[in-house]
This record gives C-alpha cells, sequence and structure tokens, in this order.
C-alpha cells in the first residue's frame, strides 16, 4: 500500500495534442488520470522550464483528471525558444494567461484547480485574478509574483552569500558588449545583469549563447546549493537545448518584470476570496525568500501558509507530503 506521503505511481496521458494558439505558435498539452475526474491544471517554472512527467504523480489517478502543458517556447510546444531565429516577441505574460484559458476552453473544462511553484505560481496568481470564477483551488509549493525586486534579489542582493559565484555570474554579463552595451562591473543591478544575459541570449554567435546559458545555469545552482534536499545541478544538468530554452526565456520576461505592474499580484490578492489555497514553502529558501508567501498568506485570507523549515527552493520529503495531502484533501 502507498504510503500518504510517497508520490502516486508513474502514469501515461490517455490524450494529448498541439493547441494553436495564434502567432504560430503551438502548445503541447496532455491529460493523465479519470478523464471524469476533477480537473487540474499543473503549471510548469522557469519560466521556460517546460512539464515534467513527475508533476503527474502529485495527483491520485483516480480521482484527478491532471492536464499538463508546455508554456511557449519550450518543452515539446513549438517553435522552441533553444533556436535563436524563434521570435519572442509573443511570448509574455499575457500570451501565457490566454493560452491557458484557451486550452481550458478546448478541453471543455469548467473549473479547474491549478498546481504550481516558482514562476509556476506567478502565473498561477495572474490567472485566477484575472479569471477568479474558473479556479476551484490553488496549491503552490514555493511562492513567487516576480516582482522587479524579486528579481533584483535573485541575479544581485542573494550575492552577498556567494560572492565568489555572482562575481563569476556578473563578469558573464559582461559578454553583452558584444551586443553594443557595456555592465558596470561595481555597480550593476540585478535587472541590469538580466537585460545584459537577455542580449547575450540572442547573439548570432552559438558560442556567446552557450556561454551565457552556462553561466546564468552555474548562478542560479549556486544560489541553490546551501539547500540539503534535491540535486546538485538542477539547472546545469539540463540537455543543451533545454538550457538554452530555458536561460533566453527566463532572461526573456525577467528583463520585462513579466509584463507585470510591480506588486500587483500582491495588491490585487483580494481577487482570490473564495478561493480555497494552500501555499508551501521552504524556510531555507533563498532564491525565493519567504517574506513573499507571508505577504500574500497575509491578504489572501483563504490561503494556508505551510512553512517547511528543512526545506529550500528545491523542496524535501516533507514539502512533497504537504503537497500530496493538500491534493488529496481538495480530490475529496
Amino acid at each position: 500500500m502507498r504510503p500518504p506521503s510517497e508520490p502516486y505511481p508513474p502514469i501515461e496521458p490517455y490524450d494529448a495534442g498541439m493547441l494553436d494558439v495564434g502567432d504560430g505558435n503551438l502548445v503541447y498539452w496532455e491529460a493523465c488520470g479519470n478523464p471524469r475526474g476533477k480537473p487540474a491544471l499543473v503549471v510548469h517554472g522557469g519560466p521556460g522550464s517546460g512539464c515534467k512527467a513527475s508533476a503527474r504523480q502529485y495527483f491520485d489517478p483516480d480521482r484527478y483528471r491532471v492536464v499538463l502543458f508546455d508554456q511557449r517556447g519550450c518543452g515539446r510546444s513549438t517553435p522552441h525558444a533553444g533556436d535563436p531565429a524563434t521570435d519572442l516577441r509573443h511570448n509574455t505574460t499575457p500570451h501565457l494567461l490566454s493560452d491557458m484559458e484557451r486550452l481550458r476552453r478546448h478541453l471543455g473544462i469548467e473549473r479547474w484547480l491549478l498546481f504550481g511553484g516558482s514562476w509556476g505560481s506567478t502565473l498561477i496568481l495572474a490567472y485566477a485574478q484575472r479569471h477568479p470564477e474558473r479556479v476551484s483551488e490553488i496549491v503552490i509549493p514555493g511562492v513567487t509574483t516576480t516582482r522587479r525586486s524579486e528579481t533584483d534579489w535573485l541575479y544581485r542582493g542573494v550575492g552577498r552569500f556567494f560572492p565568489e559565484a555572482w562575481e563569476r555570474f556578473r563578469d558573464g554579463a559582461a559578454q553583452g558588449a558584444r551586443c553594443g552595451e557595456r555592465v558596470e562591473s561595481a555597480g550593476a543591478g540585478g535587472g541590469d545583469l538580466v537585460a545584459a544575459y537577455a542580449r547575450l541570449m540572442d547573439d548570432p554567435d552559438p558560442g556567446v549563447r552557450e556561454r551565457a546559458a552556462a553561466d546564468w545555469c552555474a548562478w542560479e545552482d549556486a544560489v541553490l546549493s546551501m539547500e540539503p534536499h534535491g540535486s546538485a545541478n538542477p539547472y546545469g544538468d539540463r540537455p543543451t537545448a533545454a538550457r538554452l530554452a530555458l536561460v533566453r526565456i527566463c532572461a526573456h520576461y525577467f528583463s520585462h518584470g513579466a509584463w507585470l505592474e510591480e506588486g500587483v499580484l500582491l495588491r490585487e490578492a483580494g481577487r482570490l476570496a473564495g478561493i480555497p489555497g494552500v501555499l508551501i514553502h521552504g524556510r531555507q529558501d533563498l532564491s525565493s525568500p519567504l517574506d513573499t508567501a507571508w505577504e500574500l498568506a497575509r491578504t489572501w485570507t483563504d490561503a494556508r501558509l505551510i512553512v517547511i523549515d528543512d526545506a529550500g527552493h528545491k523542496g524535501s520529503g516533507r514539502t512533497r507530503a504537504e503537497v500530496i495531502g493538500a491534493l488529496d484533501r481538495f480530490a475529496r
């Protein structure tokens, strides 16, 4: 018998397809579990990570109709952002929100539970505030709202804990001179560095793009290096094409503030009233500090915040147990 805190057995999709969302983009989607079960949408992180088969295992396959999709430009969606010829002008937060709503209508779903963390939580909150009538519940392991202040922390502020790694990350951005720009060594903010990397990821030289992606992923891995759980290099160990797409999409989104007004997802959290939520966040998460989850829980009164003392951004066994427990409760 499966222990309550352990993942459900691996399952395969019973249906899948490529949804034409316009602008030349086809979005991959799949459905798993019970076709007559409770609808749930998995919203992956990154942005640009792509959905993972392991996410299916959080859900009871007898009680859930689980839908996963690859956001524009990543995973199995086309065109792929790892190809520098892929135009990212039509890859923005408003586009992704429209894609989610188009997918809901395509599948004939009235309301669905939303599940996802990190960048996925930003997209979930933006979607739920735009379409609260379409959301039954929300479960978020790892809360972010992609404020510019959060981006500045991740790509500059947290460097005080990892000065050597941050200096290498900062110096990697100096390649931006190839694109006609210059990054000041001492005072570059997180936004400046992200913008420089966005330019590097559009450089015509594949060597420049690959080096920039490697430098970006090395920094992301360094920020997570003190966490006691998870793999050592979750960013750097990705296949080359997936790594290029991830970094290109991340830099594209973060250099534009994710096309969101600063702090809007916290200011407008009252729009989530009536939607039950569970927020699960690791106290040791240096990349996305706990205060954002704390602020959100204070405004969204229908949400319960669970703080995991021994976990960070990569989660832990207790993180997994809390996620599965929340999803099991909502299934009932």
